[in-house]
């Protein structure tokens, strides 16, 4: 049938047109809703990735040696800290996840046990608070059996086990003599102008 001149050739509405055309914009729509959705998971994901590298990187760059006396009051005179952890795989771990407390007040030193291959890779790191009795066997011991060495060293001092003693030149037993002396001959000094002007005072 021909149209006529002037006859309406819009598509009537609920037509064959329009129907077509809602399901196109419908795909669309949700082409558009799927690809977003996409982008945004795969942005949290790197994001995610990128803060735990970050940390992972900046964990591993730790200074221990930059670790700071504590401000918090002491609980009895001499107090120290060491840096404590009990059969850790290496050196790092040990003093990543030390516990951070106050020795015994009847412990005087720093402790270290490292247990290590023939190749110098770590098995076991101890370290401890401890008595003078525990320092007397630093040095470092080989056993044939497991073909592993352990050596123990022992330092006074806060925080002074960074380190793991890896041969007899630092399996030793470290303490502070020179502070010690140095304090007691401020001590002597301190008493005998003491004892002088208590003389001239009393002439």
């Amino acid at each position: 049938m021909c149209l006529m001149e002037g006859e309406n050739t819009q598509t009537k509405p609920g037509g064959t047109g329009e129907i077509w055309q809602q399901a196109s914009d419908f795909y669309f729509s949700r082409a558009t809703f799927s690809m977003l959705l996409f982008y945004h998971t795969l942005l949290g994901a790197f994001l995610l990735f990128f803060l735990l590298s970050g940390h992972w990187v900046s964990a591993k760059n730790i200074n221990f040696y930059n670790v700071r006396p504590p401000l918090d009051p002491t609980p009895f005179p001499n107090s120290f800290k060491c840096f404590t952890c009990d059969n850790a795989v290496d050196n790092y771990n040990c003093n990543r996840w030390a516990e951070d407390r106050w020795c015994p007040e009847s412990t005087q030193y720093c402790l270290t046990v490292h247990l290590f291959t023939d190749h110098g890779k770590s098995t076991s790191v101890t370290k401890k608070c401890a008595t003078g009795d525990e320092c007397h066997f630093v040095g470092c011991h080989h056993h044939r059996e497991s073909g592993h060495t352990e050596c123990v060293s022992c330092c006074e001092g806060m925080i002074c086990n960074v380190e793991i003693p890896t041969n007899h030149t630092n399996a030793v037993f470290a303490v502070l003599h020179a502070r010690r002396t140095s304090d007691g001959s401020r001590r002597t000094v301190s008493i005998a102008v003491l004892v002088s002007v208590m003389a001239i005072a009393l002439s």
